[in-house]
């Protein structure tokens, strides 16, 4: 072998040592497979590239932050559960007074006496309805309640009672038990037409109370209905002129004060009744008031008493002139009756003022009261006379109206006042 040749072999064994030593052994890399990097230790991906894993110490901080934020919610949670259950026992600890207050009879605004009358036939639940209107209770349900629950339902007497309401209900379920039925009672009529001076004489001369005691009530008395609080007290004579429903009732006469009143709240419990809710839509629907009705329901009954049938056509009349385009004079009613009204100064008088009077003149029948809350329809009218035997006749002008005046005169047939 040349000495060229030798220097190769020895070039390339070299070489071949060189390699195999810069090369690190298996076991050396397994024990690097985790290296420490900056932010904590890298693993080796398969192309030998390193990834971030969280560290430790950042891992127990978000671990403390995510307690925190429970713990917060939690508290959260606790203190809205106290505040829900503070709210409800404070209510529970007020219906309870409350509760209390109506079965013992104690509490504010108590010590009034109301009087009660309890009709023969009631049932618990009407006479838990009076005695909460009167005043007596403040719950008609809890009282039902009390007397099923004691065992009292359906011993109640009827009669007239005087509550004071300290009472609870224990003592008002005594009294309605042991001390009705004992009141004196009269029948009296009240008839229609009737004005507020001819019923406070029929009450006197029945016995049931006194003028005094009769105008004392209308002033003074609990009257619980809509359309009381509706009467334009300053503009009328008497407050319930025409309220006082005509017809015939047993009244109490055992006190002339107590027994006044309750006369006059059974008259407008039973005016109330009449006012059903179909009169109530026809009264709304009309544009006029309760009042107003009630003022025109009174002149139809004093010009049409004696013909029921006329009443619708009647009012028919009265509101053409008030109302119909077609009527070209004052807008009065001219009714001679509303003359004869004593009290005013001549306002109710409606040949001198134009309009409705400032109230009723007398108590009208259910008839003369629904035909004003519904007049004659497409009834045109804006006149008419009677004979002396009361037939209607009616015109659309005034001549035609004199025309028929004076064939009644001639006829024999004209209807001559005795008044």
């Amino acid at each position: 072998m040349s000495e060229d040749m030798k220097n190769q072999v020895f070039e390339e064994n070299n070489g071949a040592n060189n390699a195999e030593a810069s090369q690190p052994s298996k076991g050396v890399a397994d024990d690097f497979d985790y290296l420490l990097g900056e932010n904590g230790f890298i693993i080796p991906t398969e192309e030998g590239e390193a990834t971030e894993e969280t560290s430790a110490p950042s891992r127990k901080k978000s671990q403390k932050s995510q307690k925190r934020r429970n713990n917060a919610k939690k508290g959260i949670k606790t203190v809205v559960w106290i505040i829900v259950i503070f709210v409800i026992s404070i209510l529970l600890a007020f219906t309870i007074l409350l509760v209390a207050s109506e079965f013992l009879g104690i509490g504010f605004n108590r010590g009034n006496q109301c009087v009660v009358e309890i009709e023969k036939g009631m049932g618990t639940a009407e006479i838990a309805s009076e005695l909460k209107e009167q005043g007596a209770i403040s719950s008609e349900l809890l009282f039902r309640f009390y007397s099923k629950v004691a065992g009292k339902d359906g011993t109640y007497q009827y009669g007239v009672y005087t509550f004071n309401n300290e009472l609870g209900y224990g003592d008002i379920a005594k009294m309605l038990q042991t001390e009705g039925a004992t009141a004196q009672s009269v029948r009296v009529t009240i008839p229609e037409q009737a004005s507020m001076d001819d019923i406070m004489k029929i009450l006197e001369e029945s016995g049931v109370c006194t003028k005094s005691d009769f105008r004392n009530a209308v002033k003074n008395g609990k009257y619980d209905f809509d359309f009381v609080e509706e009467i334009p007290v300053s503009e009328v004579h008497y407050k319930f002129e025409g309220y006082l429903f005509p017809d015939t009732y047993e009244f109490y006469n055992y006190d002339s004060a107590e027994c006044a009143e309750l006369a006059i709240r059974k008259m407008l419990q039973n005016l109330d009744s009449k006012l059903t809710a179909e009169v109530r839509e026809q009264i709304k629907a009309s544009g006029y008031t309760i009042h107003e009705v009630l003022t025109m329901a009174s002149v139809v009954e004093l010009e049409a008493s004696a013909s029921t049938k006329d009443m619708p056509k009647v009012a028919a009349v009265f509101y053409n002139r008030l109302e119909s385009p077609d009527w070209t004079g004052p807008r009065r009613l001219e009714s001679d009756p509303t003359m004869k009204y004593p009290y005013g100064n001549g306002r109710y008088n409606t040949y001198k003022t134009e309009g409705l009077p400032p109230g009723p003149l007398c108590a009208p029948s259910e008839s003369a009261i629904l035909a004003a809350a519904s007049p004659e329809k497409n009834f045109t009218a804006t006149y008419f006379v009677t004979d002396n035997v009361m037939n209607f006749y009616y015109n659309n002008s005034l001549s035609g109206h004199q025309k028929t005046i004076a064939n009644l005169k001639s006829q024999g047939k004209w209807y001559v006042s005795k008044d």
